[in-house]
């Protein structure tokens, strides 16, 4: 198997909700849209993104009322601290404030309308230990 793209599909109550927010706060563009539909690209190497509305019956019926729920999308990003400032700037709901763990990762979160919780996280540049001379 050789993977050539990744792509997260949600299902979630408001399709336009959802993209609207991917577009405003996090870059992406639509690729194909119709009523209850939308599949969302970026140019770089974040997964594209397909948002079906809840009760689409391109599903299979024991998928159709099932939310996006419990799931956290992860994007690794450079530059953290200014995307915070601009999306908090922007209005964005961030739902989750900037932090770093002790195992060396930054990250926030911000939520979108339906639920759907998006993390951007960039790991904290290790300094080289200095030795005794």
């Amino acid at each position: 198997m050789n993977v050539t793209a990744s792509t997260l599909s949600l299902t979630v109550a408001d399709v336009d909700a959802s993209r609207e927010f991917f577009r405003t706060h996090l870059g992406y563009e639509v690729a194909m849209a119709a009523d209850g539909f939308a599949s969302l690209t970026r140019g770089d190497g974040a997964a594209d993104i397909v948002l079906l509305r809840t009760g689409n019956e391109v599903l299979p019926p024991e998928q159709r009322d099932q939310r996006a729920t419990g799931l956290i999308f992860a994007l690794t990003v450079t530059g953290i601290e200014a995307e915070e400032r601009r999306l908090r700037e922007a209005g964005a709901p961030i739902t989750m404030p900037l932090r770093e763990e002790p195992w060396g990762e930054r990250l926030f979160q911000l939520t979108d309308p339906n639920g759907v919780v998006v993390q951007l996280v960039e790991w904290a540049t290790q300094e080289e230990p200095t030795q005794a001379e």
